[in-house]
């Protein structure tokens, strides 16, 4: 009885000291408390704002290095831009290199993450490894592949010499340019994939699983019927970003090929690159990002409704 007191009479005393210190604290900083916890996201949503207001200001411009006094040319860059087939040449490179990479992550992503779900040793240790190709930059990585994939010196051709498929010219066709830099690609962020997945499968419930061998059901069936449906949330986010951000792909091809050979490889943020930096045509260039932000954030926006959607559904599978 009396350490039960003494443990209430020390909580009420910590209240009471809590009521007093709060008592203590002048009326006009708690109601500014709440404005200065917005501060850092203010500050944050400026920084964002600003540029991509200042981008869209100089768009309506024809700001150059050729031309010091630029005039106010409405939407004119975005005109040229739609009317040019370079454009719809790069735009076309940027849709085949954003699905081919997505597509292929997921599919490998999730088929590790199956793997890898089944607990044993070699699992565990493969699991520490497969996050070794995330701690390196895209950037070093584009450039070890670039050295491997060297015709004459690259250790791939070595590799597959013995098998009479040596001496490819892996990064000097439109074709093999394009497929190597999706490669790579797919070497750095299928683990990105595969880390999310595994998170979902060890999240699923599992008396359903339970229940499905209890009834004899295969493995297929199991997957079809279960495991993907309620996985399939989990993996349209790993969708979502690596959609997303393959489509504003820049370090690896750049590093890979810059943009070979010609224009093979030419992705919508390269083709600005090469219009605002190397041609100087600052407010095309601009216009090229902003267009390019339209469709990244159009297709997300797509995206993320359908993954609300699917969500909703994966809710109906009875636990």
């Amino acid at each position: 009885m009396v350490s039960l007191f003494e443990t209430g009479h020390g909580a009420a005393s910590d209240e009471e000291q809590k009521e007093r210190a709060a008592r203590s604290v002048p009326g006009w900083r708690r109601s500014l408390r709440p404005y200065l916890l917005i501060v850092p996201a203010l500050l944050l949503t400026g920084g964002i704002l600003y540029p991509f207001g200042l981008g869209l200001y100089y768009t309506v411009f024809d700001f150059a290095a050729s031309k010091p006094q630029p005039d106010m040319v409405g939407i004119e860059n975005y005109r040229r831009i739609f009317s040019q087939s370079s454009f719809w040449d790069s735009a076309w490179v940027t849709v085949l290199y954003a699905v081919g990479a997505a597509a292929v992550e997921t599919v490998l992503g999730v088929s590790v993450a199956l793997l890898l779900h089944r607990a044993s040793m070699v699992g565990r240790v493969l699991e520490k490894i497969l996050i070794l190709p995330l701690m390196i930059a895209p950037v070093i990585a584009a450039i070890m592949w670039k050295l491997m994939l060297q015709p004459s010196v690259g250790v791939i051709n070595h590799l597959l010499e013995p098998f009479g498929l040596g001496g490819v010219q892996w990064t000097d066709t439109p074709t093999g340019a394009l497929l190597s830099s999706i490669a790579v690609d797919v070497w750095v962020y299928t683990p990105f994939v595969a880390i999310l997945a595994l998170a979902g499968l060890r999240s699923l419930p599992t008396s359903p699983f339970e229940a499905a061998a209890v009834d004899g059901a295969g493995w297929w069936f199991t997957f079809r019927r279960l495991t993907l449906p309620m996985l399939w949330p989990y993996v349209l986010v790993a969708v979502i970003f690596r959609f997303m951000d393959s489509l504003k792909v820049f370090d690896i091809i750049y590093a890979l090929t810059e943009g070979g050979p010609g224009d093979s490889t030419v992705v919508l943020q390269i083709r600005a690159y090469l219009e605002a930096i190397r041609f100087q045509r600052y407010s095309f260039g601009i216009s090229y990002m902003i267009v390019l932000w339209a469709v990244v954030y159009l297709v997300t926006m797509v995206l993320v409704r359908y993954l609300g959607r699917i969500q909703n559904r994966a809710a109906e599978v009875p636990k």
